[in-house]
C-alpha cells in the first residue's frame, strides 16, 4: 500500500516519503476495459463534434474559430509569451543546479532503455521533424522578407544584411522554447512515473502539488484537456505535411490532379495522402514503441543526414556553416531579450506593424508547442527512463534545437543563397511554403537529380508523418488508458483505429474546408486550457525536485517500494 502523502503538505522539518499510489477509475471489462471511461468518451465526443461541426456548418464554424481566435490570441499573448520564458528557465535551472541535475528519472542506478542514437532520432522524429521540412526553408525566406528588424527600418528587406535577422528570429521559434516546453512536461510526468511508480499519464505531473486530488474529477478533466491538445495540435503538424507531400507528389510528376488551382492540395490529394499515411501509421501504432515507432525514427533521422549532406556538399555549404555558428552566436545573446519582448499595437504603423508580426509567428509557435506538448512530452517520459534530470534537459533541448538549427542554417541558408544570386529565377519566392523546399532543390540541381532528391524528401516526408501520428495515437491511448494503454487484443485496436481516423478526419476536414488557416486556428484555442495545466507542471516538478533533494538530505528514502522492487528484480 502507498506510503503518506507528503507532496501536498507543508514541508517540515522531518521530511516523509512522497505520495506513492494515485488510483485512477478504469472500466474492469467490456469495450472500455482498462482505460478511463469518463475521459475517453468525453474526448472522442468533443473530437467528434468538432469533426462534425467542421463538415456539417462549415461558415459558421470558420466564422466563430476566427472570432475566438482573434480575441484570445491578443488578449492572451503576454500570458503566452512569459509562460514559454518560464518554463526555458526552469528546464535550465533543473539542468544546471548540481544537486538537482543528479536526479535520476528511474530506480538508482537504472539504465537507458533505448541508446543514445535511437533515444535522440524518436525526439526529433516525434517532435518537429514534419514542420521542420515545411519551415527549414520557409521561415528563413519569410523573415528575409519581413521581420521586427526590418519592420522598424534597421535593415532592408530581402538584402545581405537582413539574414542575420532572419536567422535571429527562425533559431528564437525552432530553439530552446519549443523544446524546454517538451522536456517539462515529459519531466514532471517521467519524474514520478518512474520513481514513484505513478500512473504513466498527463495527471501524474500535477500529484506532487495536488496529491490524491488528481485522483478524481480535476485529474480526470487535467487528462482530459491533454488528450484534445494533443489531437488539436498533431492535425497542425500533419496538415503542414500533407501539404508538402502532396506537393512533393506533384514535383514527381504524378499528376495534375494533386493540386488546385491556388497551387495547394487538391480534395482527392488530401484524402489519398490521409489514408495512406495515417493508415500506415496506425498500423505502426499497432506494433508498439520498441519496434514500429524505433525503427522508424532511425530510417527517418538516416534519412535527415542524407539530405543535410546534400545541402552541405551542393549547397550553401562554408556559407551555411558560418551562418550557423554566427546565428546561434546571435541567438544565444538575443535570446533574454527576445524571449521576454512583448509588442503591444500602439495606433502606429510601426506598433502595430510589430505587434501583429508577434501574434502571426511567435505567438502561433509557443501555442503549437504547448497543444503539441502533452503528446510528445508523455512520448519523451515513455523512452527517457533511466537518465539523470541533467542528462534528460540537455539532450532533449540542446541536441534537436541544434539539428532545427542545422536544418534551417543549410537548407535554407541555400534557398536564400540562390534567391540573392537571382539564380533560381524567382521560382522559390513564387513557391508556396510547402514546395519552396522542392523549388530549391530544383534551382540547384538538374531535373533528374532534383526529382531524385525529391523522392527523398516524399519518403523522409512519410517517416515522419507515420512516426507522429504513430506517436500520438500511442500517447492517447495511454492517457486514456491511466497510464497504459489498456486492454491487449481486439479493444485496444478499435481503439488505436478510432484515433487514427479522428486525426485523419480532424486533418481532412479542416484542410479542405478552412485550409491550414482553419487547423492553426483551433489549434491555438485548444491550447490555451492546456497551457495552464503546463504552467502549474513546472511548479510541480520544482517542487517534487526540491522535496526529493531535502529527502535525501533528511536520510529519507526518495524512491517508492514499487520502483525499489521492480529494479531488485531486474537486477536478480
Amino acid at each position: 500500500m502507498s506510503t503518506q502523502p507528503a507532496d501536498n503538505v507543508a514541508p517540515t522539518d522531518a521530511m516523509v516519503p512522497p505520495l506513492c499510489d494515485l488510483p485512477i477509475n478504469t472500466a474492469d471489462s467490456g469495450f472500455y476495459h482498462g482505460f478511463n471511461k469518463l475521459v475517453t468518451i468525453s474526448a472522442k465526443v468533443i473530437v467528434a463534434a468538432l469533426i462534425l461541426w467542421a463538415i456539417l456548418f462549415p461558415v459558421h464554424a470558420n466564422d466563430t474559430l476566427a472570432l475566438a481566435n482573434a480575441t484570445l490570441i491578443r488578449e492572451f499573448a503576454g500570458w503566452y509569451v512569459y509562460l514559454v520564458a518560464f518554463l526555458m528557465l526552469v528546464a535550465l535551472v533543473l539542468a544546471i543546479v548540481p544537486q538537482s541535475g543528479s536526479l535520476r528519472i528511474g530506480a538508482p542506478g537504472e539504465k537507458p532503455e533505448f541508446g543514445r542514437f535511437s533515444w535522440f532520432a524518436m525526439l526529433f522524429g516525434a517532435g518537429i521533424g514534419i514542420g521542420m521540412l515545411t519551415y527549414a526553408t520557409g521561415e528563413p525566406l519569410s523573415h528575409f522578407g519581413t521581420n521586427p528588424d526590418t519592420i522598424r527600418g534597421v535593415v532592408e528587406p530581402m538584402s545581405a544584411e537582413t539574414i542575420q535577422s532572419a536567422y535571429r528570429y527562425t533559431f528564437l521559434h525552432w530553439g530552446f522554447a519549443a523544446w524546454a516546453t517538451y522536456a517539462l512536461v515529459g519531466l514532471a510526468v517521467g519524474y514520478v512515473a518512474y520513481r514513484r511508480g505513478l500512473p504513466l499519464t498527463i495527471r501524474s505531473g500535477l500529484a506532487p502539488l495536488f496529491g490524491l486530488r488528481m485522483s478524481g474529477f480535476w485529474g480526470h478533466l487535467v487528462d482530459l484537456v491533454a488528450v484534445v491538445a494533443t489531437i488539436l495540435g498533431v492535425a497542425v503538424t500533419m496538415s503542414l505535411g500533407v501539404e508538402q507531400f502532396v506537393a512533393g507528389l506533384s514535383r514527381l510528376g504524378l499528376g495534375d490532379w494533386l493540386l488546385n488551382e491556388a497551387g495547394t492540395a487538391s480534395v482527392a490529394a488530401i484524402i489519398v495522402a490521409l489514408i495512406v499515411l495515417v493508415g500506415a501509421s496506425t498500423l505502426s501504432a499497432i506494433s508498439g514503441v520498441g519496434r514500429g515507432i524505433k525503427w522508424l525514427s532511425n530510417l527517418n533521422m538516416t534519412l535527415s543526414f542524407i539530405l543535410l549532406s546534400v545541402f552541405l556538399i551542393f549547397g550553401s555549404g562554408i556559407g551555411g556553416v558560418t551562418l550557423l555558428f554566427t546565428s546561434i552566436a546571435d541567438y544565444l545573446v538575443s535570446l533574454p531579450g527576445d524571449a521576454l519582448t512583448l509588442w503591444t499595437a500602439d495606433g502606429t504603423e510601426t506598433g502595430d506593424a510589430l505587434a501583429q508580426w508577434q501574434l502571426d509567428w511567435s505567438v502561433f509557435y509557443w501555442a503549437w508547442w504547448i497543444a503539441f506538448a502533452p503528446f510528445v512530452g508523455m512520448f519523451i517520459a515513455r523512452v527517457s527512463r533511466g537518465r539523470t534530470i541533467r542528462e534528460y534537459v540537455f539532450g532533449v533541448v540542446l541536441v534537436p534545437s541544434l539539428m532545427c538549427f542545422i536544418w534551417m542554417a543549410l537548407a535554407g541558408g541555400t534557398a536564400i543563397e540562390l534567391v540573392l544570386s537571382g539564380a533560381d529565377d524567382g521560382a522559390i519566392m513564387a513557391a508556396t511554403i510547402s514546395d519552396q523546399l522542392y523549388a530549391t532543390l530544383s534551382s540547384l540541381f538538374s531535373s533528374g537529380i532534383a526529382s531524385l532528391l525529391s523522392g527523398l524528401v516524399v519518403i523522409l516526408l512519410m517517416t515522419y508523418l507515420i512516426t507522429s501520428a504513430d506517436s500520438a495515437i500511442l500517447i492517447v491511448n495511454t492517457i486514456n488508458g491511466a497510464g497504459g494503454e489498456g486492454e491487449e487484443g481486439t479493444e485496444r485496436r478499435h481503439h488505436i483505429l478510432f484515433w487514427g481516423a479522428a486525426i485523419a478526419l480532424v486533418v481532412g476536414s479542416m484542410l479542405i474546408l478552412g485550409g491550414i488557416d482553419a487547423i492553426r486556428i483551433t489549434m491555438i484555442i485548444g491550447a490555451l486550457p492546456f497551457s495552464v495545466v503546463v504552467a502549474l507542471m513546472a511548479v510541480s516538478i520544482l517542487k517534487a525536485v526540491i522535496y526529493d533533494v531535502r529527502r535525501k538530505r533528511d536520510g529519507v528514502e526518495t524512491h517508492c517500494p514499487v520502483i525499489l522492487e521492480e529494479a531488485a528484480a531486474k537486477a536478480s
